[in-house]
C-alpha cells in the first residue's frame, strides 16, 4: 500500500503489484475511504488505485475547471506511474470521470462501471445554487444535508457512526474546490455522446437514490451500446457505503467477465462475494428504450448564429428554470424581443471573452441601479451570486453606486438585493 500526492491528486494503491489495475473514483464531498468496504475483495485480484478529488481528504486544494480537467489530472498521474490500461469504477462525479475517459480515451479503459451516475447531473441551477450557499455559509450546510442526499432513512437511523463520518468528510472539504466541482458538474452533459462509449459498462443505482436515480441510470443504459443495469434495493446515492456487499459482488462479476484486453478475456471469472440476507440481491434490469436528446439549433449562413451560444450563457447566468419560463411565456407580441435578447445581449455581448462573468455582473448591477430597474436588478443579483460574487462584494458594488447614482437609487437597490441574497443563501431544510 502506498499514499503519494502528485499532480494535485492524492492517491493510494492496494493489492498485488503485478495485478491489472482497477481505478476507483469518489463521489463529490467524499474521500477514497468511501470504497473501503470493497477493497478486501477487489484487492485479491486487482491492483486497486483510489484517488481523492482536489481539496478533499487533505488533497492539494487546486480546483478543477471541468470534468475534463479532472480526467486529465487523473491520466497524468497514471501516466507517471506507467499505468496505460485499466478498469474504472466511479461514483457520482467519479462516474462522470469514467464516462469522460471512455469517450475521450477509449484505448485506456478496459471495462467501466458507473455507480450512482448520470449523463447529466440534475440541472445546472441546482449545482450553482450549492456554490452560492457554500460561498456564503461555508461547508456546514452541505455537511448537514449530506446524510439526506446519500443514505436511506433506515440506514441513517441504524448507522449513526457512518452518518457522522460522512458529515465530517464533507465538512473538512476545501470550499473553493467543492464549488469548482459543482461548477464542473453543472456544465457536464454527455447525453448526445453516449452511443460512442464502446467498452463493456455496468450501471449501478440505488433503488431509492434521489440524486441520480433509476431514471438517470436507464438513460445511461439506453444510450451506451454495451451496458447493463443493476438496481440495488435498500440503497440511496452512496450505494457502495450503504450496500457494500451487493456493490462488491456486482463489481467483481463485471470486471472479471467483461475485462477485455483487445483479443480475449483478461481474467477468469472470480466467485462473487456473498450478499447478506439483509441486502436483497441487486436486480438486473433490461435495457430501456432510447431517450430522445435535443439537437443543437442550425447555424446561419456564413457567420455562426449566436442564438445557441446566447441561450447557453443566458441559462448559465440567470438560471435554467427562470430562462425557460420566460421563453415559454413568450407570445406573438414578445417572442421576437426574447429572441433579440438571447441572440445579441447574451450571444454577442455576454458570450465575449473580453471580461469574465464576475466583472460583467458588476457592470450589469451598476447600470441597473443607475437606471432604476429594480425588477431586472433582482434577476441580476441572483446572477451575480451564481457568477461568483459574494454578498459582501455585492454590498460594496451597491455602496459605490450610492456615490455615483444617488442615495435613493442605491437605497432601493439595497432593499432588493437584501431579499434576493436572503432567499439565495439560506440553506434549504
Amino acid at each position: 500500500m502506498s499514499e503519494i500526492p502528485m499532480n494535485t491528486l492524492q492517491y493510494r494503491f492496494d493489492g498485488p503489484e503485478d495485478a491489472p489495475v482497477l481505478v476507483l473514483g469518489p463521489s463529490l464531498g467524499t474521500t477514497w475511504h468511501m470504497w473501503d468496504r470493497q477493497i478486501p475483495e477487489l484487492s485479491r485480484t486487482w491492483r486497486v488505485f483510489r484517488y481523492d478529488l482536489p481539496g478533499h481528504g487533505g488533497a492539494p486544494a487546486e480546483p478543477v475547471a471541468s470534468v475534463g480537467d479532472l480526467t486529465a489530472r487523473l491520466l497524468a498521474v497514471l501516466d507517471e506511474l506507467g499505468v496505460q490500461r485499466f478498469g474504472y469504477a466511479g461514483c457520482s462525479i467519479g462516474g462522470a470521470v469514467g464516462a469522460e475517459l471512455a469517450l475521450r480515451h477509449p484505448h485506456r479503459v478496459a471495462s467501466l462501471a458507473l455507480v450512482s451516475a448520470s449523463p447529466r447531473f440534475g440541472t445546472a441551477d441546482e449545482f450553482r445554487q450549492r456554490g452560492v450557499i457554500v460561498r456564503t455559509n461555508g461547508m456546514d450546510p452541505m455537511a448537514a444535508s449530506a446524510p439526506g442526499r446519500w443514505f436511506t432513512q433506515g440506514f441513517a437511523a441504524a448507522q449513526p457512526a457512518i452518518v457522522e463520518w460522512a458529515v465530517q468528510m464533507v465538512r473538512t472539504t476545501e470550499p473553493g474546490c467543492y464549488i469548482a466541482a459543482c461548477e464542473a458538474l453543472a456544465a457536464f452533459d454527455v447525453r448526445p455522446e453516449l452511443g460512442r462509449i464502446a467498452v463493456p459498462t455496468l450501471v449501478v443505482v440505488g433503488e431509492q437514490d434521489q440524486v441520480t436515480g433509476p431514471g438517470d441510470a436507464r438513460t445511461l443504459v439506453a444510450g451506451i451500446p454495451d451496458a447493463r443495469l443493476a438496481l440495488v434495493p435498500g440503497a440511496s446515492h452512496l450505494t457502495p457505503v450503504e450496500q457494500p456487499a451487493a456493490v462488491t459482488d456486482l463489481l467483481v462479476r463485471h470486471f472479471s467477465s467483461a475485462w477485455d484486453d483487445g483479443s480475449t478475456t483478461l481474467l477468469a471469472p472470480v466467485p462473487p462475494a456473498p450478499v447478506p440476507a439483509a441486502a436483497p440481491a441487486p436486480e438486473e434490469v433490461p435495457e430501456a428504450p432510447p431517450v430522445p436528446v435535443s439537437e443543437p439549433g442550425p447555424l446561419a449562413a456564413g457567420r455562426p448564429d449566436p442564438y445557441d451560444a446566447g441561450l447557453k450563457v443566458r441559462r448559465e447566468v440567470l438560471g435554467e428554470g427562470y430562462v425557460d419560463g420566460v421563453l415559454a411565456g413568450a407570445d406573438e407580441m414578445t417572442g421576437d424581443f426574447q429572441d433579440l435578447l438571447t441572440r445579441y445581449a447574451w450571444g454577442e455581448v455576454w458570450a465575449r471573452d473580453g471580461l469574465d462573468r464576475r466583472t460583467r455582473s458588476v457592470v450589469a448591477l451598476t447600470a441597473l441601479v443607475a437606471g432604476g430597474h429594480q425588477a431586472s436588478l433582482a434577476t441580476h443579483v441572483r446572477a451575480a451570486l451564481r457568477n461568483g460574487l459574494t454578498p459582501v462584494e455585492i454590498r460594496e458594488v451597491l455602496l459605490q453606486t450610492a456615490v455615483y447614482c444617488g442615495v435613493p437609487a442605491a437605497q432601493a437597490a439595497f432593499e432588493t438585493a437584501r431579499e434576493v441574497v436572503r432567499q439565495e443563501t439560506t440553506p434549504q431544510p
